[in-house]
């Protein structure tokens, strides 16, 4: 097993090297708009898991997740030869590609967070204008009735 430090050292080179080759030496057009967010390479140094996300063309269009899949696929033998050149190891790691879902899944709790803020908006506004039920002060004493001040009644 190899030292964790010299696998992150490896993982953060495979991460810049398959960027790198995705933006300047794959003509994919399905892989316009992938960007590598994070690499990970098992102890052994043998296998890399490379995450990546898929930027949408405009705010109407969705992005193409399969399409960016099967480009990703298809360019891994390519993106191999070159992880292999340009990390100098004695065995160059397998490549594998996971969509990373770390950016939709922010933003859906950035979604939760801002409806639970409004809804506690709602109840704080709603606790504000609350009128009581019963006796605006429940716990007031009754006024004595033939007591004087020192708790006994007027009677010897």
């Amino acid at each position: 097993m190899a030292d964790p430090a010299r696998a992150q050292r490896l993982a953060k080179r495979i991460s810049a090297i398959v960027a790198s080759a995705i933006a300047t030496d794959i003509k994919d057009p399905r892989l316009n708009g992938v960007t590598i967010t994070d690499t990970r390479v098992t102890g052994d140094l043998h296998d890399a898991t490379v995450f990546y996300t898929v930027m949408g063309e405009s705010l109407s269009v969705p992005p193409d997740y399969v399409a960016a899949a099967a480009g990703l696929h298809r360019a891994t033998g390519i993106l191999r030869s070159k992880v292999g050149a340009g990390t100098g190891v004695r065995f160059t790691p397998t490549l594998a590609f996971q969509l990373d879902t770390v950016l939709d899944t922010a933003r859906d709790m950035e979604e939760l967070l801002e409806r639970t803020r409004l809804a506690d908006e709602a109840l704080a506004q709603q606790a504000r204008d609350a009128v009581p039920a019963g006796d605006p002060d429940p716990y007031k004493e009754p006024e004595s009735r033939g007591h004087d001040d020192h708790g006994s009644t007027g009677e010897r």
